[in-house]
């Protein structure tokens, strides 16, 4: 079974709305919608019924999200853990100027002189 499919089932279970699991997940509510019903097809049963956009835990869904949970838990803290952080670099890459030849107006300065000619 697909992580991320289970992930998005287990946002869902614990949102209050499509729109909300959609949202906090950062999908569309349609894509949402589809990855649920691709994981119903894995499963072989409903896991949701929904009445007035509000998702409701089917048996077979409240089974799925007793196993889903860990193994969507887990593997992000595990990670989290494992993975070491790399400190940040200081500073950022120095913009040569463009040879414009004139700094920038100043608001209350005097305006540079035009160049001589030769």
């Amino acid at each position: 079974m697909d992580t991320t499919l289970l992930r998005r089932f287990v946002t869902t279970a614990e949102a209050t709305n499509w729109g909300a699991a959609a949202k906090t997940l950062n999908l569309t509510r349609a894509t949402l919608l589809i990855s649920i019903r691709t994981l119903e097809d894995e499963v072989g049963g409903e896991l949701f019924v929904t009445v007035d956009d509000v998702p409701t835990l089917t048996s077979a869904g409240l089974e799925l999200l007793e196993v889903a949970r860990p193994l969507v838990r887990k593997p992000a803290a595990s990670a989290a853990a494992a993975a070491p952080k790399a400190p940040a670099k200081a500073g950022g890459k120095a913009k040569a100027s463009k040879g414009q030849g004139r700094a920038p107006a100043v608001k209350g300065a005097p305006k540079p002189k035009g160049r001589q000619s030769r």
